[in-house]
């Protein structure tokens, strides 16, 4: 895959990354970064910029991890409804086997009737 350099400015510094993802997706990243790192600095103007950057990575570490245990979660579940579907799949072809035997059996009777 091609390597992009991407030139970005987050916090007044520049940065060059280096990154197989699009460029775009990149800038809009250090875009929001920026953003974040501009309001933590003007809500709080004794906050150096390495303070309000360490702030927005937690901010950052904290939604990943939250959404890490959201998808796990996710996941179960999804892996718990497969369960349940299968188990209704496999209960619904017993029940039909076994409308198939009593329709055979109903009709065995009917023509023993109708013979009589």
């Amino acid at each position: 895959m091609n390597k992009n350099r991407v030139q970005v400015k987050i916090g007044g510094a520049s940065y060059t990354i280096v990154t197989e993802d699009d460029p775009e997706y990149v800038e809009n990243l250090a875009e929001q970064i920026n953003n974040e790192i501009r309001s933590i600095c003007n809500s709080n103007t004794s906050l150096s910029m390495t303070q309000a950057a360490v702030l927005v990575a937690l901010d950052q570490a904290d939604a990943c991890k939250k959404a890490s245990a959201s998808s796990d979660n996710l996941r179960v579940q999804i892996k718990d409804y497969l369960e349940e579907s299968a188990r209704a799949r496999m209960e619904v072809e017993v029940a039909r086997r076994e409308v198939e035997r009593l329709n055979r059996e109903i009709s065995d009777l009917r023509n023993k009737l109708a013979n009589r």
